[in-house]
């Protein structure tokens, strides 16, 4: 799956044990729920559920329950001692019996839920190890009244300023293998994957599967090398065998016969480990395009796996909303006019764009690599040859964006009051930013991941650690050049040709400025769309400068960076596009790197800190995520008669209550 992310008290024994309080919508219903460190954590509603029958809400439910039962799965993959830790914490937040209103155990509490939220002891997005802010005698103390064993391994994990500090490297010295946390590889070294992977690799086959994407790669005392499936039988059968269950449930009510043979060959893959039959699940579920009900089950994006191969292991349940879907479907219906109109080299387009499926979705259950930081946008399958051959899923995800909007609005600041430079600029976000940001996700999701294509021979692992930034780049350079196109009027899409411009301003201000709130001091910008959007102003921001297309202005002490002339940006967009899909196409590993390593990773050191300490000073959260509502079944006479929305307000109740209920690992 490609993405497209958004920028932006618990009383614990009791109460944990029924964290979820709120049945309806509407009303006084609040959707910021808690704020701590740099996160908050909000809910979501789900639209559209009354609507659905008995049987699809069923189905939802067993899709949803097969969801949660993988969190242990990415716990563990982004780093080893993840589970023990937690499963630690959770002792502690549960049976602790001292004093709990002293300052040291609050701030324990933030490193749990810290630690919730990342899904392990390194930030969910920065992806560096974050620490207790307690002192380590303390938090020895917590887990010596509680009983944890191996305390002292595991306080050395977590207050080690030596170790399992990143948990994907992007160091250009040492071994990216060797320096990352994530638990896809063990004893080997990036240049033994490589050469591992080379020797099972047929760059003949037309139809490759996406080598390595479940197995963890390891060196045996014998010195071989070889992979250890992720499968039921092998690496997390009991919780993939839960999964499996869950999924075998909702097969048996599932809305057609698609959706079952697509389940049934899911459940295969999961059993066997077999990535063909991952294959052949991708491409039957890419047919399935009249379902209300939809999902994502498996392991699917390679963002974490410093070698771009291994699937973060994730789950998303989600309703179609089918007003709303009239605009992607429009664009998905044009999808050939946009790739034949492509400022790229013809040679790099399709000639032929088949099944892109476009639609809008209200999310119903976010869960690993998902949750609770889940992006706006989604589009898969990833295998360009499926892509190519029988088309994708697009989506944007409406109710996550519109809760992100009404959480803003319960803050009394804002970030465009701030950095916006001029009233003007302001007035023009204010009337089409919310909509052209909106288009540009469709575009990103519907139709640019799903462009362009490789040329024979061109492996899809050519870009390398690489990959997943200039993929995004390219998807995002697709939206933002076709933001500005006349198409979209034409086809009624946007009702004036100067909403582009709310994107394009808000886009370069954020890609040059803003979003480097998420970063600390003196770390360069390591995660993937962050150093895509940095390489797009960057470049523009540079390659305009003889003309003043974009300028930097500073008033009172403070940096603005203004869009002096559109049209012309535009036209940096087309050319920048042009150069990626290029680079991609033909698999040049130099020209990528190059580009990623000039525009993308350092961040000039005075605007960094400017531009953290003015967003310090609004009180806001740059990151943000969510808890899910549980799905209730009505049970009358022993029988489910109707399964309930109960919103959950209590995140930590949520989060230990999953530990109980989907703990199998």
């Amino acid at each position: 799956m490609k993405r497209f992310f958004k920028m932006c008290i618990f009383a614990i024994a009791a109460a944990a044990a029924a964290s979820c309080g709120e049945k309806k919508e509407g009303g006084d219903f609040h959707y910021l729920l808690d704020e701590f460190a740099d996160l908050k954590v909000m809910r979501y509603q789900v639209p559209g559920w009354e609507a659905l029958s008995l049987q699809q809400k069923e189905y939802a439910y067993h899709l949803a329950e097969a969801a949660k039962y993988g969190r242990d799965i990415l716990w563990d993959q982004n780093c080893k001692w993840n589970l023990p830790i937690r499963h630690a914490v959770e002792n502690v937040l549960e049976n602790y019996s001292g004093d709990r209103d002293c300052p040291d155990f609050e701030t324990f509490t933030v490193y749990a839920k810290r630690l919730f939220f990342s899904n392990g002891i390194h930030h969910h997005y920065a992806e560096d190890k974050f620490f207790p802010e307690c002192p380590r005698e303390y938090f020895a103390s917590l887990f010596e009244a509680v009983g944890v064993e191996g305390a002292d391994a595991l306080l050395d994990v977590i207050y080690s300023p030596d170790k399992y500090l990143q948990r994907r490297s992007t160091s250009k010295e040492g071994d990216i293998v060797a320096l990352s946390s994530v638990n896809f590889y063990d004893g080997v070294s990036r240049k033994e994957v490589e050469d591992y992977y080379a020797g099972i690799e047929d760059p003949s086959d037309r139809e490759p599967v996406s080598y390595g994407l479940n197995t963890k790669v390891v060196k045996g005392p014998d010195g071989i090398i070889r992979e250890e499936p992720w499968k039921v039988g092998g690496i997390y059968s009991a919780a993939i065998s839960k999964i499996c269950e869950e999924l075998e449930a909702a097969a048996s009510v599932a809305e057609n016969d698609i959706q079952k043979k697509a389940l049934s060959l899911l459940v295969e893959y999961y059993r066997s480990g077999d990535l063909r039959k991952w294959d052949e699940f991708n491409i039957e579920w890419v047919k399935d395009t009249i379902g209300t009900v939809d999902f994502i089950n498996g392991f699917v994006e390679d963002y974490n796996d410093p070698l771009g191969r291994k699937g973060s292991w994730e789950g998303y349940v989600n309703i179609k909303d089918f007003e709303a879907s009239a605009r992607t479907e429009a664009l998905s219906a044009s999808a050939q006019w946009f790739e034949d109109n492509s400022p790229v080299d013809p040679r790099f387009r399709k000639a032929k764009v088949k099944g892109v499926s476009a639609k809008v979705i209200n999310a119903v259950c976010l869960a690993g690599d998902s949750y609770p930081s889940t992006p706006i946008g989604i589009n898969l399958p990833n295998a360009d040859w499926i892509r190519k051959e029988y088309g994708s899923k697009s989506v944007t995800i409406a109710n996550i964006t519109e809760a992100y909007d009404k959480a803003a609005q319960e803050s009394p600041k804002n970030l465009l009051d701030e950095f916006a430079y001029s009233d003007e600029e302001k007035e023009l976000v204010r009337k089409w930013g919310s909509l052209a940001d909106a288009i540009h996700t469709d575009l990103h999701e519907c139709l640019g991941h799903g462009s362009g294509q490789l040329l024979p021979g061109v492996s899809t692992t050519a870009m390398g650690e690489y990959a997943s930034a200039l993929e995004e780049a390219r998807a995002d350079l697709f939206g933002l050049y076709y933001c500005a196109d006349p198409k979209l009027i034409e086809l009624g899409i946007v009702p004036s040709e100067e909403a582009y411009k709310a994107e394009y301003s808000s886009y370069i201000r954020n890609g040059l400025f803003t979003q480097f709130t998420r970063v600390e001091l003196g770390r360069p910008n390591t995660e993937a769309h962050m150093q895509n959007r940095k390489l797009i102003a960057e470049w523009c921001y540079e390659k305009g400068a003889a003309a003043n297309v974009i300028e930097k202005k500073v008033r009172d002490g403070k940096t603005y960076f203004v869009v002096n002339d559109y049209p012309a940006l535009r036209g940096l967009f087309a050319e920048l596009l042009a150069e990626v899909q290029r680079i991609k196409s033909e698999g040049d590993y130099a020209a990528g790197k190059a580009l990623i390593e000039k525009y993308a990773v350092n961040i000039d050191p005075e605007l960094h800190r400017e531009v953290r300490e003015r967003y310090a000073a609004l009180g806001l959260k740059p990151y943000g995520g969510f808890v899910n509502p549980d799905i209730v079944p009505v049970v009358k006479g022993g029988k489910v008669v109707d399964y309930d929305i109960v919103y959950c307000d209590d995140y930590l109740g949520q989060m230990l209550s999953y530990g109980r209920k989907y703990g199998v690992l």
